[in-house]
């Protein structure tokens, strides 16, 4: 090996350094499998929900009855976040353990800090459209995917850029969304749930598989 190839090799595992210190590698794609199958699971009770409320199946008539229902649907959509977010975190500490990884440093940080800063908004536009709004909740399924998009791309500088890939197909699917609003919830379904599954075997492949 001549001096130039020498230097062109210390030069790539410069960069190499650099890149694993700016970007938080230890995301695992298992957890995008885990939301996903999680977030189906979610969809399949909201929809036996919404079934029991059309069918009136536990479900009074009138505004009550949709106020009923509405906070069914929130305390699900709830309670998939948060096992989820748990999985996720679980994936992702067992990666960042298996490749003597900090899980929690200045990249993490930024990492996170960009992520929620659209999930917040997004979470407050939902919340005053179902408080001041309520006859537009059909909108709120295209509206999560937008913001989860918009954060995902607003957090892709800060970890594998395969995930900006994610953010900009739930963006797109939350604007097609936006057009078939009965069908919001086979649109969020598909979003958090096929696609996370999706993308969490292709980043399984591309970067855990063999490790």
């Amino acid at each position: 090996m001549n001096t130039q190839e020498e230097q062109l090799n210390a030069l790539k595992d410069i960069r190499h350094m650099m890149d694993r210190s700016s970007r938080f590698i230890s995301l695992s794609g298992l957890s995008g499998v885990f939301a996903g199958v999680i977030a189906l699971i979610g969809a399949y009770f909201a929809n036996d929900e919404i079934n029991k409320f059309i069918n009136k199946r536990g479900y009074g008539y009138g505004v009550d009855g949709e106020m009923d229902l509405e906070f069914n649907l929130i305390k699900l959509g709830v309670f998939v976040l948060v096992i989820a977010l748990a999985g996720g975190v679980l994936f992702t500490y067992r990666k960042s353990q298996k490749n003597n990884l900090p899980i929690w440093d200045k990249t993490s940080k930024s990492l996170l800090i960009n992520l929620f800063v659209p999930l917040f908004a997004g979470g407050l536009f939902i919340i005053a459209l179902l408080i001041n709004h309520p006859n537009t909740y059909s909108i709120i399924a295209p509206s999560c995917l937008i913001f989860y998009g918009l954060a995902l791309i607003n957090a892709s500088k800060y970890t594998y850029s395969d995930i900006r890939y994610l953010g900009l197909c739930e963006v797109i699917l939350g604007l097609i969304c936006m057009f078939y609003v009965g069908y919001g919830l086979i649109f969020w379904a598909f979003g958090f749930g096929i696609l996370h599954i999706v993308y969490g075997l292709l980043m399984y492949f591309k970067y855990e598989r063999g490790q």
